[in-house]
């Protein structure tokens, strides 16, 4: 297939594309290289995948009409996966503005282009963060998700109205994919992970919310990969589904940083701050439907994972 991966320099689009490459479909890769966080980090994961013959990259913001329309115009896309889009919870309390453009805008501007050029299945990110104050765990997608408490949260929830009122109109499908707390090599250093170890072997303080008491349903990057390809794999079921993706194991914060340290060979000088704003309790992902519907069993222990994401950022970051 040709398939469209916007984020393509992400976390998680530059997995998936690698991962499509690999296995010889062609990918049409699109990205801004915006400065969030570092920059270089996006041109090493493009580096992995520009030697490819089957991989074309463009970069453009979503958010650009324009620029998106002619991508769609210019290229035979059979497939279309959107992980573009403004990332973080925190970030979205002080910069706002940019959570409506590219969350909001460029996801319009995704759907224009689907709804247009005959795309018969569009896969999208959408987030664990869209269950908010939910309290009942685990989450599940027969909850309502009407209290979300950031506006990044809230613009996820949005794309899934947006994607069902586009469905309904033109009939092709939308499956939206709630994702749960990925980790792993090549991530976002505005995660967890990166924080903790940056801090950690520099022997200074982390910051831990709450106290500690979390608990996040950590997800292994190639579980992900491997549940979104299923995804682009089968044909949908219906016109309009939503799934979590996610481990289906929630751990104690406070035991994902003894796992951190366990594999670092250093131990973390905790700082226990209250509970952030915009930041939920606890996450814990009932992946039922994507098992049933997918065969989707996530693999990777906690400690396994831990282990290859500390192997590689001592790799990239102390090489």
């Amino acid at each position: 297939m040709k398939i469209l991966v916007t984020g393509a320099a992400g976390f998680i689009g530059a997995a998936l594309s690698l991962r499509l490459l690999e296995r010889g479909d062609d990918v049409i890769g699109v990205d801004n290289l915006n400065d969030y966080y570092d920059v270089n980090l996006k041109h090493a994961r493009l580096a992995h995948l520009t030697p490819y013959k089957n991989f074309k990259f463009v970069q453009c913001n979503i958010a650009d009409r324009e620029a998106m329309e002619n991508v769609f115009a210019t290229e035979k896309i059979e497939r279309v996966v959107n992980l573009a889009a403004q990332a973080g919870v925190r970030y979205s309390i002080t910069n706002p503005h940019v959570y409506a453009e590219s969350n909001l805008i460029g996801f319009l501007n995704i759907l224009e282009g689907c709804r247009h050029h005959h795309i018969d299945h569009l896969i999208y990110a959408s987030s664990s963060s869209v269950y908010g104050a939910n309290t009942k765990l685990p989450f599940s997608t027969e909850d309502g998700v009407d209290n979300p408490v950031s506006l990044y949260a809230a613009t996820k929830k949005a794309n899934e109205l947006m994607a069902h009122s586009y469905s309904h109109l033109y009939g092709f499908a939308t499956t939206g994919l709630r994702f749960f707390t990925v980790y792993g090599e090549w991530g976002r250093p505005d995660m967890s992970p990166f924080i903790f170890a940056r801090q950690i072997l520099a022997d200074k303080p982390i910051d831990l919310f709450n106290y500690g008491n979390h608990q996040r349903d950590f997800t292994y990057i190639d579980d992900i990969i491997e549940g979104i390809v299923r995804v682009i794999d089968k044909p949908a079921k219906s016109n309009y589904q939503i799934y979590n993706i996610g481990n289906s194991h929630p751990e104690q914060l406070l035991t994902f940083v003894e796992t951190l340290e366990k594999h670092l060979g250093k131990t973390a000088i905790k700082n226990l701050l209250p509970l952030q704003p915009g930041d939920v309790q606890d996450t814990y992902a009932d992946v039922s439907d994507l098992m049933r519907d997918f065969d989707y069993s996530p693999k990777t222990p906690l400690d396994i994972g831990i282990e290859k994401f500390v192997h590689w950022y001592k790799a990239f970051y102390e090489n």
